[in-house]
């Protein structure tokens, strides 16, 4: 009778404790579905602020989740920050600390997440924003490490457009590099980065390719190319393509201003 006592009251806990642990597994499920389908509304609603130009709601909404452990949000907040510090209203000490807090993000979006072809792009671009306030030195030498991780997100997604527009931008910068910037190049480094114009039309002329019509900046820099290489029947066409992209956000507007100086200087 003891025995049988015993055993029921062990058969008694370990019903309870099964409960127990199913009730637990069931509310995990449910906050790790819950927490899930959050990061996806969140996704949602930052994207559709981004493709509509509302650069400071969209840095508001994504700022609140920075502790964030997921990718996707990181590196659209490390876009965020940096278009943030682009407009033309932001200072210069809120530009600097914006892109210093972007290159953050993106960095732990990377770590988070090697595989994530955005984070490789956006901790690229957010390296090179850093490079502006350090010195010609910490930008030529980030140049090798920026270039690597903008070749890595193509590797992940050879359809992105701005990726490869950006190789292209990379490789205008160093073929148009003044001759002073190559002769300290050449003493700090053994071998600086070197590019030419013809390769950065290709990749502008790939990007297009890639999705027509995509980026007003990349319209720009195909009439700029063609304009160092002394095509001007070209560099007219692309240079007033981008004049009449439409204009969606502030760099369109600026994109647009500076190819009709440009057509007015042709």
């Amino acid at each position: 009778q003891v025995l049988r006592k015993s055993l029921q009251r062990g058969f008694t806990l370990s019903a309870g404790s099964f409960l127990l642990y199913e009730a637990h597994k069931l509310i995990s499920g449910f906050a790790e579905v819950h927490a899930s389908f959050k990061v996806e509304e969140v996704i949602e609603q930052a994207d559709y602020l981004y493709g509509s130009g509302e650069t400071e709601k969209l840095h508001r909404l994504l700022v609140q989740h920075k502790n964030s452990d997921d990718a996707e949000l990181l590196w659209r907040l490390a876009r965020a920050s940096r278009d943030l510090a682009q407009l033309s209203s932001t200072s210069a000490e809120e530009k600097r600390q914006l892109a210093y807090e972007a290159l953050e993000y993106a960095k732990k979006a990377l770590e988070k997440n090697e595989a994530n072809f955005a984070a490789h792009k956006w901790y690229a671009i957010c390296l090179s924003d850093v490079g502006d306030f350090e010195g010609i030195k910490t930008k030529i030498g980030n140049a090798f490490v920026i270039k690597e991780h903008f070749q890595r997100a193509i590797e992940l997604n050879p359809k992105d457009a701005t990726t490869i527009h950006l190789i292209g931008i990379w490789c205008y910068s160093f073929a148009e590099m003044p001759w002073y910037q190559r002769k300290i190049a050449a003493t700090l480094f053994a071998t600086p980065p070197t590019s030419t114009f013809q390769e950065a039309l290709h990749y502008f002329h790939m990007a297009e390719e890639a999705d027509p019509n995509f980026y007003s900046k990349n319209l720009l820099f195909l009439g700029k190319t063609y304009l160092k290489l002394n095509n001007k029947k070209m560099a007219l066409l692309w240079l007033s393509k981008a004049k009449e992209y439409p204009a969606h956000t502030e760099e369109d507007k600026q994109v647009q201003k500076e190819a009709l100086e440009l057509l007015n200087s042709i």
